[in-house]
């Protein structure tokens, strides 16, 4: 006998995850198949194991071997009364004892007739029902789980349950459902109550509401004070680093899978022509069986030759006829209950549209709107694991979620960005504040508001980035840089960069990712703004920043923007152009208060007459420019306040004389120009601190220099300067010599009266040796000194001593 394990075997898939998408009939067929299946072993085990047939010879008589009839032994016995009785009343018999009838036939010939019949008489369903039966349960089981094994449909079902199982055991899923069915709860209590009261119950509440306010508070409406006391954190939320990762793996897995399985529906296809199939054979079953199944008889006749043993004609009791008839009825019953199981499985499959799945009652339930729909095979898997458990597709479909993913994208955030690591990142920036700069991050940590030190938070090349309410925790931030990264606020976190926010630059690639944010930040002082401003791009609202101080636009602008006039309180400008040029300047007629304005990479050919009109300026730089003629620059005699003129990296070809009149000129930087030679009202403004001339084509340096008696940095370096005059050692204030790359051959032992020189650099010249009273210089170090080793070397060796740092 076959046990009857071997038989579970056959009928369970060798992956138990399977199971999950095997709906109730499914299974049911399954217990059907198995039960059919004994069924057929037990009859075979029965037709091999017991003898088959059992013959008689008939007795002979005058009839023809076609008109002898073989009846079942009840019908004789009941013949046989009848003629007894009939004699019984007719005449009077004698009794007598009755003995067998003589055949004359050994074993052996019985034997043969037995066999003889037993393949010529019986009829061939009776013969072969138990094999008939275990060949269609094996058909039967084939066609169940043929969608299992066909290469096209087995490997897609094993991803799908594969992963289907991790997400529903992930970590990550429950505590995501506990988290929204948390919040959900909180919200749902709020609304009970706002819906049982009534309106005289509403007022006699106000007082109770007001005392217990907290109990019944979201999340979102909490008090800062209540957000800053610590909050101990279930074990539901905490997530171990390995298990974030894994998490996040089996996000990538799921939106891998559903593009490779939503494409297309072969799925589906595949288990409709299974189940017409399964139709089909339980048809055909039911048909042949109900009519063969009469032709299993007890007692049938067969004709034998008559040399072999005497007799034609033997009447042969089949022993096995009457089981096998009861089993092919009770096979039938088994197969109408698996045909109508088939037609239930048509029913399911066209009665609704299993190629699409929605979540709506997901999304109702847990408040996570954004989890999308599905079709084809994804869909028709999700339908079949419905029908297994929902609860599959309800954790499933937390991997399909954006803002679920975002969440775990947080928390493996925090996982990796300790408190400790962003302050080793912590700089001092160029506006000397504390910054704290991330890189291309997939979100922003909490763990940043954990770091109250930050002055400047800069976030560069990161998308989708919400910044939380918790931001009030960092308590001196004023300025915030936001490079290629669109940001969105929170309410309580806009109140609080409304309140604190000093400094705001902001790098897009389009004028429409400016964050409308950026105009209600009312304190703000400093705003950079660096994209493409295109005309159409309106910047009226920049009006409403009654304290904005400094704008700085780096764009290609074809004008400056008219809304630029409109903000009349400003104090600097700065447009960086990279290059376009920049034509009109009338919005500056409007800002009579600006002080300082830096036109840079504007193709400006000569200076803006505009700008010869701002009469409080004090600082202007045009560098980066084409500039070769500045004859302009007298019109800048009205800007009395004029203090800083930056002119470098231009093409001009001279300084006019009358730059004499820029009385209160203190710092002139006209380096990378093409400037041979100097004019003598150069040195009449006498107020210059600072005066840079390097790389220019100077081959001489005019005496008058020694005019400047104010003068304390003077940059000649990348010149042709042959030689120096004696007059500008007499610069008594002078601290910073720069004459690197000159064709000087010597230097005079004047420079023993720069007294407070700190800094000279003579390297790239064609000095020899230095004089000894370099030495002199009583604040000269030899770290400021820049000159090449050979001429340190040179130098006695107290005056080395002396001029040593130590």
């Amino acid at each position: 006998m076959i046990p009857v394990t071997d038989f579970q075997k056959l009928a369970t898939d060798h992956n138990p995850q399977f199971r999950a998408l095997k709906p109730w009939w499914d299974v049911l067929t399954e217990y059907l198949c198995v039960a059919m299946l004994m069924m057929g072993v037990f009859g075979c085990t029965v037709q091999l194991t017991q003898d088959k047939i059992f013959c008689l010879p008939s007795r002979p008589s005058s009839e023809s071997p076609e008109e002898v009839e073989c009846r079942q032994p009840a019908e004789r016995s009941e013949m046989n009364a009848v003629w007894k009785d009939t004699d019984a009343k007719g005449h009077n018999f004698t009794s007598r004892e009755m003995f067998g009838r003589k055949n004359h036939l050994d074993i052996h010939q019985y034997i043969f007739v037995n066999n003889y019949c037993y393949e010529t008489a019986v009829h061939w369903y009776g013969k072969y029902f138990p094999y008939l039966v275990v060949v269609q349960t094996m058909l039967f089981m084939i066609a169940s789980s043929f969608w299992f094994k066909f290469p096209g449909t087995s490997s897609k079902i094993e991803l799908f349950v594969t992963i289907l199982g991790k997400c529903f055991n992930s970590p990550w899923t429950t505590r995501t459902i506990s988290e929204v069915y948390e919040e959900g709860g909180e919200e749902s209590l709020v609304m009970w109550k706002r819906n049982i009261m009534s309106e005289s119950d509403r007022k006699e509440s106000l007082i109770d509401d007001g005392e217990n306010v907290h109990l019944l508070k979201p999340a979102s409406l909490k008090s800062n004070q209540e957000k800053m006391a610590p909050q101990q954190k279930s074990p539901l939320s905490l997530l171990d680093k390995k298990e974030g990762e894994q998490a996040k793996a089996l996000f990538e897995i799921v939106k891998k899978l559903r593009a490779h399985i939503e494409e297309a529906d072969l799925l589906y296809r595949m288990y409709v022509l299974q189940t017409f199939i399964k139709m089909l054979k339980f048809v055909v079953i039911t048909v042949y069986s109900a009519f063969l199944v009469p032709s299993i008889q007890i007692v049938v006749k067969c004709s034998v030759p008559k040399e072999v043993t005497g007799f034609n004609i033997y009447c042969c009791n089949y022993v096995k006829a009457h089981l096998f008839s009861k089993l092919a009825y009770c096979y039938i019953c088994f197969v109408g209950v698996y045909g109508l199981l088939c037609i239930y499985t048509l029913y399911w499959l066209f009665h609704r549209p299993l190629k699409e799945y929605s979540f709506e009652n997901v999304r109702m339930e847990t408040s996570i709107s954004d989890i999308p729909d599905v079709k084809n095979d994804f869909a028709f898997l999700l339908h079949l694991c419905d029908q297994y458990d929902p609860l599959y597709s309800k954790r499933f479909c937390m991997f399909l979620s954006q803002v679920s993913e975002s969440r775990l994208r947080q928390v493996n955030l925090n996982h990796e960005w300790t408190v400790g690591k962003l302050r080793r990142c912590l700089s001092v920036n160029a506006s000397k504040r504390l910054e704290l700069h991330l890189l291309a991050l997939p979100g922003l940590p909490d763990t940043v508001f954990e770091v109250p030190d930050v002055e400047s938070l800069k976030l560069e090349l990161m998308n989708d980035i919400t910044i939380p309410d918790s931001i009030f925790q960092l308590m001196f931030l004023q300025e915030l840089s936001l490079l290629h990264c669109p940001v969105k606020l929170q309410p309580t976190a806009q109140n609080h960069l409304r309140e604190h926010l000093k400094v705001l630059r902001l790098t897009f690639k389009s004028p429409e990712q400016i964050p409308p944010w950026v105009y209600t930040l009312l304190d703000l002082e400093e705003l950079h703004l660096a994209g493409p401003l295109t005309q159409s791009t309106s910047l009226e609202d920049l009006s409403k920043l009654r304290n904005l101080r400094i704008l700085a636009l780096r764009s290609q602008l074809s004008k400056i923007p008219l809304s630029v006039g409109n903000i009349w309180w400003l104090q600097k400008l700065t447009i960086h152009n990279e290059g376009s040029p920049l034509r009109a300047f009338h919005s500056l007629t409007k800002l009579t208060d600006l002080t300082s304005l830096e036109l840079v990479g504007c193709d400006l050919e000569r200076i803006p007459r505009t700008v010869l009109g701002l009469t409080n300026l004090q600082q202007l730089d045009l560098r980066e420019n084409k500039l070769m003629t500045i004859e302009e620059i007298l019109s800048l005699q009205h800007c009395r306040n004029l203090v800083t003129l930056r002119l470098w990296h231009n093409a001009i070809l001279y300084i006019p004389e009358h730059i004499d009149k820029l009385v209160s000129l203190e710092s002139l930087n006209l380096s990378w120009n093409r400037i041979r030679s100097l004019p003598t009202g150069l040195f009449y403004c006498t107020t210059l601190r600072h005066l840079n001339l390097s790389h220019n084509q100077l081959s001489s340096l005019p005496p008058e220099v020694g005019i400047l008696q104010c003068l304390q940095h003077l940059s000649l370096a990348s010149n042709s300067l042959g030689s120096l005059p004696d007059e500008l050692f007499s610069c008594k204030h002078l601290k910073s010599l720069v004459l690197a790359d000159n064709s000087l051959a010597s230097l005079s032992p004047l420079v023993s009266g720069l007294s407070q020189l700190v800094h000279l650099e003579l390297q790239g010249n064609r000095l020899q040796f230095l004089p000894r009273e370099v030495g002199a210089c009583s604040l000269l170090k030899l770290s400021g000194l820049v000159v090449e080793d050979r001429l340190l070397d040179l130098l006695p060796s107290d005056i080395r001593n002396r001029m040593s740092d130590t």
